[in-house]
Order: C-alpha cells, then sequence, then structure tokens
C-alpha cells in the first residue's frame, strides 16, 4: 500500500553533512510515523531518528546534536540531515513508516550506503 524511495547517502569526509530523503506514495503519509535506522556489518541494527505523526521526535545518542529528522507532509517526505559525521556513522540507512492506529501497516525504504571517510 505504501513504498518508500530513498535518496541521498554516498562519500563523505569526517566533519562533513549530508541529508537523506524518504518519499512516500501510495497512501496518507501525515498519519504515519517515520523513522531512521541504520545498519553497518556485523552490528545490529540501530533506530537513529523518529518524528512522529504529531511532529515530535527522539534520537539516538548516538546521534543526539548531530542529526536532525524532519518531514513534510504536503511532499509526503521525511529527511534525515546529518551533521558532523563520523566514521562510526557508516553504515546502509533505512526509512521506516508505520501507521500508528494501523499495526500491520510497516513499511521500509530500500536503503542507501553513508560512508564517512577519515
Amino acid at each position: 500500500q505504501v513504498q518508500l524511495v530513498q535518496s541521498g547517502g554516498g562519500l563523505v569526509q569526517s566533519g562533513g553533512s549530508l541529508t537523506l530523503s524518504c518519499a512516500a506514495s501510495g497512501s496518507i503519509f501525515s498519519i504515519y510515523n517515520i523513522g531512521w535506522a541504520r545498519q553497518a556489518p556485523g552490528k545490529q541494527r540501530e533506530l537513529v531518528a523518529v518524528i512522529r505523526s504529531g511532529g515530535t521526535t527522539n534520537y539516538a545518542d548516538s546521534v543526539k546534536g548531530r542529526f536532525t529528522i524532519s518531514r513534510d507532509n504536503a511532499k509526503s517526505t521525511v529527511y534525515l540531515q546529518m551533521n558532523s559525521l563520523k566514521p562510526e556513522d557508516t553504515a546502509v540507512y533505512y526509512c521506516n513508516a508505520k501507521n500508528p492506529s494501523r499495526r500491520m501497516d510497516d513499511y521500509w525504504g530500500q536503503g542507501t550506503q553513508v560512508t564517512v571517510s577519515s
């Protein structure tokens, strides 16, 4: 019912910035809670940021103060602005949309690689 298409990512040097985008189609975007998660080789997937339908946000301690999640409901798009990037931020990043009122509505983007060189 919902497709999430990610863009952004790439290679950046330590201390640099990147912005990831996640565009949704096929449903009503504004009611969904949207998260960004990342997974590096040999490590468990880590939820790094969440923005709820009401606009409240939460961040993992590892990215707090450096990353900002935002959403533009008119464009059905969520963003992850990543500043002061560190090599340990290197991972595949995924966006995730969940309908808080309907558990079966749980969708994932295709993932995008972020690589931070030291």
